[in-house]
């Protein structure tokens, strides 16, 4: 092998001049960057939640979930309080695990997305077009069942979301083409 490193074209360089890829305008980036932030708090919760999890491993569940409902002073033979204690008997070692790994990737999928986002990656703003416009049929199909204050706000924001990831891929798609 010899000593001298190999010589590699650099990226993005075309004719020796340097193609810088397209920026979104400033009103759509500060959106999204609004939009990376929340990513990145919904997957630290989420984060936080799955830690959670992981110390309940080893312990009884049922116990804690009796000295709870005593702690908010409900009736443990009301039905509600009651499905919650059966919950909590079902509940194992190996269930918690895998709740906690569940919670682990949403968490890594959030961040990264986030990370996408803040930094103005196409690949980040499909993604999050893409896991947004999932939970619109669902919110929608929800909302005509049983309508609630909070599911109207939920459906708004993804679809808010949603429509300003499709106009910042429109935008770069636009500016690739004209640039061509």
């Amino acid at each position: 092998m010899p000593d001298t490193p190999i010589a590699r074209a650099p990226r993005h360089r075309v004719n020796d001049r340097r193609i810088d890829p397209p920026r979104t305008p400033k009103p759509t980036a500060r959106a999204i960057r609004v939009v990376a932030f929340f990513e990145a708090f919904k997957g630290i919760i989420v984060l936080l939640a799955g830690s959670g999890l992981l110390s309940l491993v080893h312990k009884d569940i049922y116990d804690i979930a009796t000295v709870f409902i005593e702690h908010v002073h409900l009736n443990p033979a009301s039905r509600y309080p009651q499905i919650f204690l059966d919950a909590a008997s079902r509940i194992t070692d190996t269930r918690l695990l895998l709740l906690a790994l569940g919670a682990a990737t949403y968490a890594a999928v959030r961040l990264v997305e986030a990370y996408g986002l803040y930094f103005e990656r196409s690949w980040a703003e499909l993604l999050a077009a893409v896991s947004g416009g999932i939970y619109v049929p669902f919110e929608v199909y929800g909302l005509a069942h049983r309508p609630t204050w909070h599911g109207v706000v939920l459906l708004v924001v993804n679809i808010l979301i949603v429509a300003i990831m499709v106009r910042a891929l429109a935008l770069r798609r636009k500016a690739v083409n004209g640039r061509a």
